[in-house]
């Protein structure tokens, strides 16, 4: 069956650092856009970063330049490198798989931003 398993959350101070990975299993990972959302305490969850099947990537306003999805099509796996985070990044971060009118979910990390 399809599993996205995502890992790499944890607590990190104002200025640092978090590589996300999801790893992906149960479907045809290649052919797929990926997608890694956030929800925040109170917040609706918002799309942070997508890369399509062919590599094309755009990112939420308030991430650019900060964060970077890329995906390994050998590995199945999709990851979010985190820098220079903020406290307003904390959050519970999310995959998604998607295509073909399907949508799958991981079950979230957390990722705390605080000194």
């Amino acid at each position: 069956q399809v599993q996205l398993v995502e890992s790499g959350g944890g607590l990190v101070q104002p200025g640092g650092s978090l590589r996300l990975s999801c790893a992906a299993s149960g479907f045809t990972f290649s052919r797929y856009a990926m997608s890694w959302y956030r929800q925040a305490p109170g917040k609706e969850r918002e799309l942070v970063a997508r890369i399509t099947s062919v590599g094309r990537t755009n990112y939420v306003d308030s991430v650019k330049g900060r964060f970077t999805i890329s995906r390994d099509n050998a590995k199945n796996t999709v990851y979010l490198q985190m820098n220079s985070l903020k406290p307003e990044d904390t959050a519970v971060y999310y995959c998604k798989a998607e295509g073909f009118g399907y949508d799958y979910w991981g079950q979230g990390t957390q990722v705390t931003v605080s000194s």
